[in-house]
Formats: C-alpha cells, sequence, structure tokens
C-alpha cells in the first residue's frame, strides 16, 4: 500500500498552540479508554428504539439491515483508524474529523463540511440526550406521584442544569471512568429491559402479537427508509478522529482494540434489545420500549423494580452520552477561546470554560423542552449526519489515501458502500423529514408528551 501524499496545511507543531488539542483533546489514553469513549458514543439508550425501527422493516429485513450497519461500520471505523496511522507516521497527526478529512481530499471545503455535519451531529444527540434523561424523570416522578403536577420541560430544566456542571470537566480524557461506567450501566439496562420483555412474552399477559407493515407501498417505503436511518443514528458515531487523539501516541493498533471492546458490547446489546422488543411488542413498538412496558392506561407490564433500575440507568448514562458528544463544541470553542500560555484552571482559561459551556448546554436544554421529537431527531439526525460521516466519507478517504487498484476488491466494495449508503441516506433523508413533518401536527411547544 502507498503512503498518504505529505501535506504541510496541517502540521504537527501547530499542536503546541491549539488550545482545542491542549486541553480539550488531551493525548493520554490507552487503548481501553478508546473503547470506552466508543462505546458511549455508540451503545446508548437508542438502542430501546431498535424494536420501534424494526416496526417499520420487519423481522427479515431488519436484521439485515442491522447486521449489514454493524459490519459496515465496524469496517468503515477500522479503515478511519488506518489512515489517520498513516498520516501520522508520514508527520501529519490528525486530531479532527474536519482537518483529516480536507487534508486527504486536498479541498478547503469539505474542511466546512464536515464541521457543519459534526455540529448538527453532536447538538442533536446532546438535544436528545436531555430530552430523553429528562422524559426518565419524568417516569419515575409519575409513578410516584400520578397527580403530580410536574411537567416535561422542568425536568429538562432539572437535566440541564446538571450537565452544566458536568460539562466542566476540563478533558475528552478525563470522561474515561465515566465512560467506564457507561458501558456497564449499557449492559446493565438492555438485561433488565430484554429480562423484563421475555418474561412479559411468555407470560399470560403477553400483549397480542401483530408484525404486519403499513398497508401501503409508498408507506412501507417511507418507513423503510426511515428506520434505516434510525439504525444508521444508532451506530454512528461521528467522532472517531476525536477519539484516537485522546490515546497516548503512537496510536497505531490501539483503535482496532477499542472497536473490537466496542463491538463486542454491541453484540450483546443491539441484538437482544432489538429481538426480544420486536418479538412482544411487534407493530405498536414505541420510540422507547419502556414506555410499551409502561402503558398510559393499566399496568404495568414489568415488575416496577426492573423498570425503576433500567429507568435509573438509562438517566445516568445519557449524562455520559451528553458529555462525550459535547466534546467536538468545546474544543472548537476552547481554541478560540483560549490562551495556550496560561494554565487549564488559571483564571483567563476558566471564566471562558464555564461561561461558553454554559451557554452551549442552556441552549441544549431549551431546544429538548420545545421540541420533544426524540424518534424523529433520531431519523433526521442519522439521515443527515451519520449515513455521511460513518457509511460515506471512510471509504472514501480510504481510497484517497492509500489508491488500491480499480480492479481490486477494496476498491470496489468501498465504492459499492458508498453508492449504496449515498442512495440510502437521500431516501432515508426524505422519509425522515416527510415524517417529522407529519409528527408536527401532534404537538405543541414545551409538551409534556414525546412523539413517537
Amino acid at each position: 500500500m502507498a503512503d498518504p501524499p505529505r501535506s504541510d496545511l496541517f502540521p504537527s507543531s501547530r499542536l503546541d498552540s491549539d488550545a482545542g488539542a491542549l486541553f480539550v483533546l488531551q493525548s493520554k489514553g490507552e487503548w481501553w479508554h478508546a473503547g470506552f469513549h466508543l462505546t458511549t458514543a455508540i451503545v446508548g439508550p437508542t438502542i430501546l428504539t431498535l424494536p420501534y425501527a424494526f416496526r417499520g422493516l420487519g423481522w427479515w429485513l431488519g436484521f439485515v439491515c442491522l447486521t449489514t450497519m454493524g459490519l459496515v461500520t465496524f469496517y468503515a471505523y477500522y479503515l478511519m483508524s488506518k489512515v489517520l496511522d498513516h498520516c501520522e507516521k508520514a508527520g501529519r497527526r490528525h486530531i479532527r474529523f474536519r482537518e483529516l478529512a480536507a487534508d486527504v481530499l486536498g479541498s478547503g471545503w469539505m474542511f466546512y463540511v464536515v464541521i457543519f455535519i459534526q455540529t448538527a451531529i453532536n447538538t442533536g444527540i446532546g438535544i436528545g440526550a436531555i430530552l430523553l434523561a429528562g422524559q426518565c424523570l419524568d417516569i419515575m416522578y409519575s409513578s410516584l406521584f400520578p397527580q403530580g403536577t410536574l411537567k416535561l420541560y422542568e425536568f429538562i430544566a432539572m437535566v440541564t442544569a446538571v450537565m452544566i456542571v458536568l460539562s466542566q470537566l476540563p478533558s475528552f480524557h478525563s470522561l474515561r471512568h465515566i465512560n467506564c461506567a457507561s458501558l456497564l450501566l449499557s449492559l446493565g439496562y438492555t438485561f433488565l429491559v430484554v429480562g423484563a420483555c421475555i418474561n412479559l412474552g411468555l407470560s399470560k399477559h403477553a400483549p397480542k402479537r401483530e408484525y404486519s407493515l403499513e398497508p401501503s407501498d409508498s408507506g412501507r417505503v417511507f418507513s423503510a427508509f426511515t428506520s434505516i436511518s434510525i439504525i444508521a443514528a444508532i451506530f454512528g458515531n461521528g467522532i472517531l478522529p476525536e477519539i484516537q487523539a485522546t490515546l497516548a501516541p503512537p496510536a497505531t493498533g490501539k483503535m482496532l482494540k477499542g472497536l473490537i471492546l466496542c463491538y463486542t458490547v454491541i453484540f450483546f446489546t443491539f441484538y437482544s434489545a432489538a429481538i426480544s422488543g420486536y418479538w412482544v411488542f411487534g407493530s405498536n413498538s414505541s420510540s422507547n420500549i419502556l414506555k410499551n412496558l409502561m402503558p398510559d392506561e393499566g399496568p404495568t407490564l414489568a415488575p416496577i423494580v426492573v423498570i425503576g433500575l433500567a429507568v435509573i440507568f438509562v438517566l445516568l448514562q445519557l449524562f455520559a452520552i451528553g458529555l462525550v458528544y459535547s466534546q467536538v463544541a468545546y474544543e472548537i470553542m476552547e481554541k478560540n477561546s483560549a490562551d495556550t500560555t496560561k494554565g487549564m484552571f488559571s483564571s483567563r482559561n476558566l471564566v471562558p470554560r464555564l461561561i461558553l459551556r454554559t451557554l452551549y448546554m442552556a441552549f441544549c436544554g431549551f431546544m429538548a423542552a420545545m421540541l420533544p421529537f426524540f424518534g424523529d431527531i433520531n431519523a433526521v439526525v442519522g439521515a443527515f449526519g451519520f449515513i455521511p460521516l460513518d457509511f460515506v466519507l471512510p471509504m472514501l478517504l480510504y481510497n484517497m489515501t492509500y489508491k488500491p487498484p480499480r480492479r481490486s476488491f477494496t476498491y470496489w466494495i468501498n465504492m459499492t458502500i458508498m453508492v449504496v449508503f449515498t442512495c440510502a441516506g437521500l431516501m432515508g433523508a426524505f422519509s425522515s423529514v416527510r415524517k417529522l413533518v407529519l409528527d408536527a401536527n401532534k404537538f405543541k411547544l414545551f409538551s409534556s408528551e414525546v412523539v413517537d
């Protein structure tokens, strides 16, 4: 394989005066730390949306899409890691997705395209994490105080206040212990929910199973592509270069170990949640399977202790997810606001950090309270953000870096993935926006109901 072309667009020496690199993307981690970060970035409460995604695909196509996207994303992240390793060996260490894309593709406009998509992803996930955390608090409150008067937006405000405090953790590397706990929490609530679904499915109180798809052909097509976009968002990462930047150099080989750790967790959590939830609730699956286990009318369909623990685990992990995906925003802000000649905790850097991170989290909290569209936000973010960054760009970057022969298997598998997922992304974007527009008639600003 040919080495990547030499370029001085982003010399390594710039890192010495780069506040975003020195303060936020500190390179101190080991491979297992990268595995913790990756797992938190991918394996989140959105896996409880998988039965809902299967609702638009059915059993056979649901399995195919889930498996295909798992294999493709692992392959894509591995290729991107190889590109980053080779750039580092050539003296061009990249710690940001946008700089990697602009350097390898040789086009300055790619810098702005990637930063726009990353910002949309990170902000969308920040909003979704706060929204779902607020919903978790609302579920617990409603269970304890059925006649309570607190509204969803008030719980979102509480979550936002906690996120503002946690956002002051200075660097990505400082999240390593939180993200280790996040990995354990994801296993915990997944197995609790899976156990509850299996127990319900085998009991005499099991709901009537119906696995029918949309009655019209056009409806089935739109639902299928919306589901594909949701699965893409669930598998999406979009910050792999930033995660690899947290590894102590040399990073060669460490990222692959981190990916294997992450995808081991993915295998056990994704399939078990999708199969058990869709098996029990079928075409009635909600955008959050916990809502199926706690229907608005009638008794809960699982022991209160089990649901309560699952909700608490989800709530705690959402804080970690919100922190992980906010790191790119913090890095951008501190690159322009911090002074590298001063200490990380000097008043010169501490005050701007406190103000900017507080404003960012307040904005995410406000949007979460105003637009409670958790399932639909996942689909839109997946179509517009994760599919381009995780299913198209890694293959393009690899082909541009290594220039495999056009007759080689690697070249054609990469080209096939790019074409297929570009088309899927376009259709997913249209269908997810269509569903967002249709659902707009079902909600009010600052509503206490999350629209499915």
